[in-house]
């Protein structure tokens, strides 16, 4: 007998090639908690279990939700690419009451809603549900869990909270030690769908204690967060302008704009980050993008372009990497070669005395606490900025402290056009090193 070949993975289709772990789950009732390293699936399997329950039991009034909204729909387009493929006669509504950006509606009266939870949670607040989901719940406050789990109070409904950890706090750790859920922990290193030629390469750049967390999906005792739930509240208070994060303010006369500019590898974004640092202890921020797989040349004329739109005062950009090519061509052009400086974790400047130290990246970010510590600073309350925040943290193993992140191309854009404003009386001349 000829044994049946396994179907390849279809991320469009992942019910297909489910992993034992995942069958379980899919099948358990009750509260559940799901600690799982990056790519291991829990997102697919918590979309088809709420799928299947959905399309099966009339009147289920399923809330999902995620910490950014990018987060939360990709949840919620695999659980109706699900409904689509599994149950195609006439269970999704049509006409007035078709899926929506954030609701599905069935003809058994069942509906599944799908939300950011964002800092507060506090749009989530006054429904009633009968089941509550949550992914990439570890950066979440608590705040948002005590505005969302009152929801399931009276129908006595069930709560899947779903995420790779974040070290040792918050309410998604606590969960983690409660007995009224049933635990699933999944390992990366367990994933089939995970070559161990990618996981090595990925274990060699990141630290022990990263890769415990990431992919082994280990609560880490030596992690803890740079920017708090409470530090963030109180600096990112400014609404994005309406037409987005990356709209053009009019140019104000007198003002003195600093741009930080991350810059993406391959499959990373690169960020550009504008700050009006007229006033060292009023700093704004004027200006937010992020654009996936831009070239060097790209990149340049974004930024020749941003120079052009607001007169920038001087400009900021991470010069290893892919960061160097670009940073040779700012250093070409005669609008921008004496406003551009290369801000890498081992670059140098020049101090108050003029003597040249060695700018560690923990400085920058240090500096970005300090000043939203003592309210000098305010950044946009949007998903992109609050989540590159939250992502940073403490990694104090071994003899070295270091800042690591697995999303901190923001905050890295804002540090660095923040430090520009911190040295912004020195006049200097830009250098590579």
């Amino acid at each position: 007998m000829v044994k049946e070949k396994k179907p390849e993975f279809d991320i469009f289709r992942p019910w297909l090639t489910l992993d034992d772990w995942q069958k379980e789950y899919i099948k358990t009732e009750g509260n559940c908690f799901l600690l799982c390293g990056r790519q291991s699936g829990k997102s697919a399997a918590a979309s088809i279990k709420f799928g299947n329950r959905a399309a099966r039991k009339p009147n289920q009034h399923i809330l999902m939700i995620a910490y950014t909204e990018k987060q939360g729909y990709a949840l919620f387009f695999k659980t109706l690419t699900y409904l689509r493929e599994k149950y195609p006669n006439k269970v999704i509504e049509k006409g007035d009451q078709k899926p929506t950006k954030h609701t599905v509606n069935l003809t058994n009266g069942s509906q599944i809603q799908c939300y950011a939870a964002g800092i507060s949670g506090d749009g989530l607040r006054g429904g009633t549900i009968t089941s509550l989901v949550i992914d990439e719940a570890a950066p979440m406050s608590r705040e948002v869990f005590q505005a969302v789990s009152p929801m399931i109070s009276i129908t006595q409904g069930t709560m899947d909270i779903l995420s790779t950890p974040r070290g040792k706090e918050g309410f998604f750790y606590d969960c983690s030690l409660r007995d009224d859920f049933k635990k699933f922990y999944v390992s990366a290193e367990d994933c089939v769908r995970h070559t161990p030629e990618f996981l090595a390469r990925e274990k060699a750049w990141m630290s022990d204690l990263m890769y415990a967390q990431e992919y082994l999906a280990q609560f880490m005792d030596d992690f803890k967060r740079v920017f708090s739930d409470e530090w963030i509240k109180q600096v990112c208070t400014l609404s994005v302008p309406e037409t987005g994060g990356a709209a053009e303010s009019p140019l104000l006369a007198g003002r003195d704009y600093f741009l930080g500019c991350d810059v993406g590898r391959v499959y990373d974004p690169s960020t550009f980050e504008i700050l009006d640092g007229t006033d060292e202890k009023q700093i704004t921020q004027k200006y937010h993008d992020e654009i996936r797989v831009i070239k060097i040349p790209e990149t340049f004329r974004e930024i020749r372009r941003l120079e052009q739109n607001w007169s920038l005062n001087r400009i900021g950009i991470d010069s290893g990497g892919m960061g160097a090519g670009v940073l040779d061509l700012l250093l070409e052009d005669n609008e921008t070669k004496r406003k551009s400086e290369g801000l890498d974790n081992a670059s140098k400047i020049v101090d108050d005395d003029d003597v040249k130290k060695p700018l560690l990246k923990i400085d920058m970010y240090v500096n970005l606490l300090t000043k939203g510590q003592k309210k000098e600073i305010q950044l946009y309350n949007c998903d992109e900025v609050v989540s590159s925040l939250k992502s940073a943290q403490w990694d104090i193993s071994g003899e070295k402290t270091r800042i690591v992140s697995t999303n901190g191309h923001t905050v890295e854009g804002i540090m660095r056009a923040l430090w520009l404003i911190k040295g912004k009386g020195l006049n200097l001349y830009c250098e590579s090193y």
